[in-house]
């Protein structure tokens, strides 16, 4: 593609930098995309060399450090500064100045630089794929084509924002269940190491046969103090196991269908995937993405490994010349609610409102279902701890009543 050289304003500042472009009224069109006055458009008779070409990516390694709440401020703030007519590349700056992630300015300052040497803000973010998802930057690309980045913005702050809101939800929802389950642990650890050893002494003075129950608490309480710490060690060993089984594809389609078929948790599991991927693709349609390249992008949002192949042969089927809900009939996996009205938004060239409909629905479903599980979870709790404590109570006294029989 061939490279234009141009100089514009922005502001009251000058801007000299290149852009690729099939024509030069092409790249005159994308000077005033990205909010500057073209002054002089020429095409460069040289090759760009390869330094000035390649974008500089510093911080690939400690992009994690950047939270998603501050991309979703970053994409609302610059949807705002663009609907006020500010030029992108102020609008970079100005966010950078004032956001106070160190790594995160030190991406908006590599991002700024690359705008302002001609490349387009969605290449510049295709640097980052740990902040700025597939997802996002292919959205980004389809409001820069189409003339509304600002509103392809706000549209993705909201969707951010909902799934950033579910996932709180579900903390929220566990973190009471989680603290009730440690400080039972907790308990059981703690009359297990320090007040089992005083009783056995006690028990021993009896010259006695124990019961059972007593028994095999003392064996329990005795391994706790000698081998805790095999026990740390098997513990991490596993964990260690489990995260490299969890590489292998086989063995990440094994777990996510295993998932499925946990009652109640596996249609859990199911519509809370399905949720994701409809609002997502709704999302793409919406912003003027083709829907196979929507449901490429889309299909990695999800994490369960089954409902990824089964979407993905329903996009080889769509490529081939097929319908997207034929297909999805076809498969045993998706409920026929969600089949039927992708079927019916197909035939209607409505399909972004269908999906809408179904992610609204499952998102429902998801949020009633999560508070069901959290509410049997908080009872089975408590019962459990209950009768593990109520075990090794009655351990601890049989002794004692067994004494006093033989005494009585």
């Amino acid at each position: 593609m061939p490279t234009f050289k141009y100089r514009a304003k922005d502001g009251a500042h000058n801007i000299d930098a290149t852009i690729e472009a099939q024509t030069r009224d092409e790249a005159v069109e994308k000077i005033h995309q990205k909010g500057y006055v073209p002054v002089r458009v020429e095409e460069c008779t040289f090759k760009v060399e390869a330094k000035e070409a390649k974008a500089a990516v510093p911080l690939k390694g400690r992009s994690t450090k950047i939270k998603s709440k501050d991309v979703t401020v970053f994409s609302r703030q610059l949807a705002s500064l663009i609907k006020s007519g500010v030029p992108i590349l102020r609008g970079l700056k100005i966010i950078n100045d004032q956001s106070d992630n160190p790594v995160f300015q030190k991406v908006l300052n590599d991002i700024q630089a690359q705008v302002t040497e001609g490349r387009a803000l969605s290449e510049a973010l295709t640097q980052y794929p740990k902040v700025f998802p597939s997802l996002y930057v292919a959205m980004v690309r389809s409001g820069e084509t189409g003339g509304t980045l600002q509103e392809i913005l706000v549209r993705i702050a909201d969707y951010r924002q909902k799934q950033e809101q579910m996932f709180s939800q579900v903390r929220t929802a566990l973190a009471y269940p989680a603290i009730m389950a440690v400080t039972g642990i907790g308990t059981i650890i703690f009359m297990l190491t320090f007040v089992m050893p005083r009783l056995m002494r006690v028990f021993s003075k009896m010259g006695q046969e124990l019961p059972l129950p007593t028994q095999l608490l003392i064996t329990t309480s005795e391994y706790l103090q000698k081998g805790w710490l095999g026990m740390g060690v098997g513990i991490i060993l596993l964990i260690f196991l489990f995260k490299q089984t969890t590489r292998s594809k086989i063995q990440r389609l094994a777990l996510s269908r295993l998932k499925l078929q946990i009652p109640l948790f596996g249609v859990f599991t199911l519509k809370n995937e399905l949720a994701r991927f409809t609002r997502t693709l709704e999302l793409l349609l919406k912003s003027s993405v083709s829907i196979l390249k929507a449901i490429r992008v889309a299909i990695p949002v999800l994490d369960n490994e089954v409902i990824k192949e089964e979407l993905a042969k329903c996009s080889k089927d769509l490529e081939e010349g097929g319908s997207f809900g034929k297909s999805l009939e076809k498969s045993k996996l998706f409920p026929g609610f969600m089949t039927s009205l992708i079927a019916v938004g197909e035939e209607s060239g409505r399909l972004d409102e269908a999906l809408s409909e179904i992610a609204s629905s499952y998102e429902r479903d998801t949020d009633e279902t999560l508070k069901v599980l959290t509410s049997l979870l908080e009872p089975l709790i408590i019962l459990l701890m209950g009768l593990v404590v109520g075990f090794l109570v009655i351990a601890m006294l049989l002794p004692v009543f067994q004494m006093n029989t033989m005494t009585g």
